[in-house]
């Protein structure tokens, strides 16, 4: 009976948070999935480690797991949701890839023939615009950070692929901050050739691997 009452909570703690969810916008959605994930989480797990008074566990477990499924990692904001939007409008056509990861970072993955030539690693002219109007969504929203990771096809050696592969992430930064978005936002870093996505045996797929990833986040993490 007790675990009946169980379940019922959990059961009416995610039906409630999730009651509302058809009217909110993409931000709001995923933190009110979050709390009733939490929710549930928080009551089964008062219910079963209580020992005495399980529903009153319950509850409580309900209502401190919907506050940190809330605030914690299901959480994709509002301004978040913009700024994705934003880029895949900007982007839309480019070949640029925008997508939420599973930490629930926005990632820009720019690929060579938009960003950079074989073994260079100034900015192409056609990239201008398409960071130009990152950089506006960045200075419209000045809590995310960023990260640049820059990355080379598997054509000649370590000494020469991870400083190119640096140097195109620290271009991009560069050109980031050129247009008002703060230095101390925007970290880089370089892959060289060892983060390959596609196969380096082909033309196409060298073409793929030389690319730049640019990740935004939540300010604090």
């Amino acid at each position: 009976m007790k675990t009946q009452g169980t379940r019922w909570i959990a059961a009416l703690a995610a039906g409630s948070l999730l009651a509302g969810c058809a009217s909110m916008d993409e931000g709001q959605r995923t933190t009110a999935t979050g709390a009733a994930i939490g929710a549930v989480a928080g009551a089964v797990l008062g219910g079963v480690t209580a020992g005495g008074n399980k529903g009153k566990s319950a509850a409580t477990g309900a209502a401190i797991g919907a506050a940190l499924g809330a605030g914690g990692g299901y959480l994709w904001s509002r301004h978040m949701a913009e700024q994705k939007a934003a880029m895949e409008q900007a982007t839309a056509g480019t070949g640029i890839g925008v997508t939420q990861t599973a930490d629930n970072e926005l990632k820009l993955e720019i690929p060579s023939d938009v960003s950079f030539d074989s073994g260079r690693y100034d900015i192409k002219p056609g990239l201008h615009a398409v960071l130009d109007r990152f950089a506006s969504t960045l200075n419209q929203h000045p809590v995310t950070q960023v990260r640049v990771v820059g990355h080379t096809d598997n054509v000649g050696s370590d000494a020469v692929n991870n400083p190119l592969s640096v140097n195109r992430a620290a271009s991009t930064r560069d050109y980031l901050v050129s247009r008002g978005v703060a230095p101390s936002r925007i970290a880089i870093d370089g892959r060289g050739s060892h983060e390959p996505i596609a196969d380096n045996g082909s033309a196409a797929g060298r073409a793929k691997n030389r690319r730049v990833e640019i990740f935004v986040s939540e300010g604090g993490r």
